[in-house]
């Protein structure tokens, strides 16, 4: 299966396409320049809102169309071109949304014209998030040559990077047969029931990144470089504060969720023990055996049976979701298999003005394949529950992103928990701890890896050989004993794309953050059963609405409060007891 992206345009010679490519550049142009002499009344708010919804439409869908392409197949010439012709215009409207900004940093009473207007109203935190960012805009006379210095560094960094990755083919031998077969397929053996398949797979990976690790190393430094130069540009602090504020997440939230997380080490660490005595052996748990399955947890399931099984599970909470799903594979907006030149891993994109959603997968059948789509349909559903919301309102931030599809795996779990026998109980649990292991303890060394990477790069080019030694500090620091010392992977680096993305840097602690709310906001839906319906769907609405701790307030959380974040890990050290208990008895 792969996705219908006509849904958009018929090719990148299409008139349509090239009908909104021009209306959008123009009106990119109309922005900018009516920006600049605006007037702050309330109509003239209006028609400035009004002109931008219109230019985030043209630029979800054109930019959408290229993206998506590309990341099904990396090779795709016009869909290059097209990309390369889209980013002047995209910065065209960063200079636009920095003149409309700079206009509302003038206005002394905002709120006054906001109360005016019903429109306003509608885009009030949309408004006030651009009045705000007046403070951390680049200097007019620099900016537009920082953009377009930005297309050949930053973002054709990242470009090269998704080529590489997309590209990379990794030579292995299974059952004694030599194969060259794509870097995603590779690591999806880690999921494999066979122990000899894993440590190949694993091995065969590693053996296949110094191949890269010369280029992958330039665009990692070119873009955490660039991140430094546009953080003093913008007046932040640091890159950090940089990514909270494009988060719309505060320290002390970050700061709550982090010593929550670091507290929890020790008792993730005990799971890692266990899971390697499970599969056979004493000590920290082999690196390549992460994911390796435990029990008897039925596999080989077919799109089809992933379907059904989706549907039936999601339609016992929301009969709205379970319709989209079925809308979601009538309709293809999934791309379902691994193939040369599409990117690995798993993602949403959101396409508002359709009122739908595309998917890409790389499914290979496991449990672990269906508990993806469940989580990348949750994104979906999100997109979903906003398709009456603004345009300019419907873009959530990271942490509240995870919300629906971190909900959407707990779920299946606890749907699948229900009706297991003791084997598939085992099964089940420790895919759900392996799952929390990802989003606290990996993501915490991803965390700690950027950081560092961040901070040694005010002075310094960073070698590959550098680069895998930080990599594997930070591991060290939060897997420690879990993990053996001798099977670690040095190389995580160069295969997380989240490191390489220009627009949201520390790309890992809204994991966290969104397992462990999504787990608090389960407990809720627990609480109040289906009546928690309406209220989980008005959260979902309003993510694009307020700053994280507005937002989770609205269900009663306080996210800077690490008591909420320690009850959350609290279910996970439930788990790992129930899980011990389990296995000892067998």
């Amino acid at each position: 299966m792969t996705w219908d992206l006509e849904k958009l345009y018929k090719g990148f010679e299409d008139a349509a396409f090239l009908k909104d490519m021009e209306a959008f550049g123009a009106i990119a142009d109309e922005l900018l320049d009516s920006a600049r002499s605006m007037e702050l009344t309330v109509s003239a708010l209006e028609e400035a809102v009004n002109k931008a919804a219109d230019m985030m439409t043209l630029a979800t869908k054109t930019m959408s169309y290229a993206q998506l392409t590309l990341a099904a197949d990396a090779n795709c010439e016009p869909a290059m071109a097209a990309y390369a012709r889209l980013l002047p215009v995209m910065n065209r409207v960063e200079e636009a949304t920095s003149a409309f900004s700079a206009k509302l940093g003038q206005a002394e009473d905002l709120d006054a014209l906001i109360e005016q207007s019903e429109l306003l109203r509608a885009h009030a935190f949309f408004l006030r998030k651009l009045q705000r960012n007046a403070a951390h805009l680049i200097d007019p006379a620099l900016e537009p040559t920082v953009l377009k210095l930005q297309m050949t560094g930053g973002s054709a960094w990242e470009q090269l990077r998704d080529q590489l990755d997309a590209n990379h083919m990794v030579e292995i031998t299974l059952d004694g047969q030599a194969q060259s077969l794509p870097l995603s397929a590779v690591r999806g053996m880690a999921n494999s029931p066979d122990a000899e398949v894993r440590k190949v797979a694993y091995e065969a990976e590693l053996a296949a990144y110094p191949k890269l690790e010369i280029p992958m190393a330039a665009c990692l430094n070119g873009i955490k470089g660039e991140a430094r130069t546009m953080c003093e540009l913008k007046h932040f602090d640091s890159v950090l504060d940089m990514a909270l504020d494009t988060a719309n997440m505060d320290r002390e939230t970050l700061d709550a969720l982090l010593a929550a997380m670091e507290e929890s080490l020790p008792m993730f660490r005990r799971y890692f023990r266990l899971k390697a005595r499970l599969l056979g052996y004493q000590g920290g748990l082999k690196f390549y055996d992460l994911f390796a399955p435990v029990g008897k947890m039925r596999g080989g399931y077919t799109p089809e049976e992933a379907r059904e099984l989706l549907v039936q599970e999601f339609g016992a909470f929301s009969p709205r979701m379970a319709a989209m799903i079925g809308r979601a594979f009538d309709e293809r907006w999934i791309d379902m298999y691994p193939r040369e030149g599409k990117t690995g891993g798993a993602f949403c994109s959101g396409m508002h003005p359709l009122g739908i959603s595309y998917v890409l997968a790389n499914f290979e059948g496991s449990y672990g394949s269906v508990s993806t789509l469940a989580h990348e349909l949750g994104h979906a559903y999100h997109n979903e529950c906003m398709r009456d919301v603004p345009i300019l309102m419907s873009d959530y931030p990271m942490p509240l992103a995870e919300t629906a599809s971190i909900f959407n795996e707990t779920l299946l779990a606890q749907r699948m928990l229900e009706r297991a026998d003791a084997p598939m109980r085992v099964a089940m649990l420790e895919q759900q701890l392996s799952d929390a292991a990802q989003v606290i303890v990996d993501i915490m060394s991803r965390f700690l890896f950027e950081k560092e990477v961040v901070e040694r790069r005010a002075d310094t080019t960073l070698s590959p050989a550098q680069l895998c030694r930080i990599m594997l500090d930070a591991q060290k620091r939060t897997y420690g004993d879990g993990l053996d010392a001798d099977f670690m992977h040095p190389y995580m680096w160069a295969c997380k794309s989240h490191y390489y993305s220009t627009g949201v840097h520390f790309y890992n602690f809204p994991y966290a953050f969104g397992q462990l709310f999504a787990v608090g906001v389960y407990a809720l839906y627990q609480k109040k059963g289906a009546d928690f319906l309406p209220d989980y769907e008005k959260l979902l609405r309003s993510a694009g609405s307020g700053d994280v701790r507005e937002v989770a307030a609205g269900v009663g959380i306080d996210v800077a409060d690490v008591n909420f974040w320690r009850s959350s890990l609290k279910v996970f050290e439930d788990k790992l007891n129930e899980l011990e208990a389990l296995t000892e008895k067998g």
